[in-house]
């Protein structure tokens, strides 16, 4: 599967916690890339720079669906599931 044209999905919803050429400490979720270009293109496609998760994150149809809409809540909740969880307080 291909990405879809103008989604962007993969570069905004999820949390990265590695550097990003631009974004030092990484991105929090829901948050655009630096590298997103206004076409919605990754600047870093193609280049060492390119944090290893985003090129581990590979389009499918569970992930992507119909829609970009689907996109993100699909990330979204993958976000949501996969956060620490927060310590207990004393």
């Amino acid at each position: 599967m291909e990405c879809r044209p103008a989604c962007a999905a993969c570069c905004i919803a999820p949390s990265i916690s590695s550097p990003i050429p631009g974004m030092p400490d990484g991105k929090p979720a829901g948050v655009p890339c630096v590298q997103l270009t206004a076409d919605l293109r990754c600047a870093l496609f193609g280049k060492a720079e390119r944090p290893h998760f985003c090129g581990g994150l590979q389009p499918s149809i569970e992930m992507c669906g119909e829609n970009r809409e689907h996109a993100i809540r699909w990330l979204d909740k993958l976000e949501a599931d996969t956060r620490p969880a927060m310590p207990a307080t004393l």
